[in-house]
């Protein structure tokens, strides 16, 4: 789980290492050397003691790191078999430390939280219990719902009669239309006849 990781870093200020005087105090293969070691510190927590052990895993020269190593030493220990950085072990310990901290004022704030919400919904249910008034009027507002759904159902009635009205004009206006064409139609022919008196009909 990701909780469970490893520190991916750690923190250094670099005033503080150029201000120590046996780093400033070091070669350029021994400050290489000794960053070297820092970060499998780090990263593996320890290097073997022995140096033509340590030269294989660090991928360097036995020789180069018989050399430097005397001086690298004053920012390490030796721990049996093993080499660890103090330094980073302490600060290891630090974020260990305020990991477990910040897991346990979680679970603290979790469980103050999940604490009110349940006090607070016993409240209201014992409220809800002890004025059964508001559950009536709740219920009240149900015939409401059935009066909107009336009002709906007559407005749509209404609204169907009105386009039935608007149809049946429709329809005899176009009645009306054709009977005056057709009329129109019947004194041209009687005009065109030389029939000058039109009876109506």
């Amino acid at each position: 789980m990701s909780q469970n990781r490893k520190p991916p870093a750690y923190m250094e200020y670099a005033a503080t290492v150029l201000a120590q005087i046996p780093f400033r105090s070091m070669s350029l293969q021994e400050r290489g050397l000794f960053y070297t070691m820092r970060l499998e510190c780090w990263v593996n927590k320890n290097l073997p003691s022995d140096p033509l052990t340590m030269s294989k895993i660090l991928g360097l020269s036995a020789d180069e790191v018989a050399i430097s190593l005397p001086a690298v030493m004053k920012f390490f220990k030796i721990e049996g078999d093993f080499i660890i950085c103090p330094e980073l072990e302490d600060y290891r310990s630090h974020l260990e430390e305020r990991k477990h901290k910040q897991s346990q004022g979680g679970k603290t704030g979790s469980a103050i939280t999940n604490k009110k919400r349940k006090v607070a919904k016993e409240i209201a249910n014992e409220e809800s219990s002890n004025n059964p008034s508001s559950t009536l009027s709740s219920n009240s507002q149900v015939p409401r719902r059935g009066s909107d759904e009336s009002l709906v159902k007559s407005s749509t009635v209404k609204l169907s009669q009105v386009q039935s009205i608007k149809e049946k004009d429709s329809s005899v206006d176009s009645f009306i239309k054709d009977y005056e064409e057709y009329e129109a139609k019947e004194e041209k022919d009687a005009l065109d006849n030389g029939n000058n008196e039109f009876v109506r009909f």
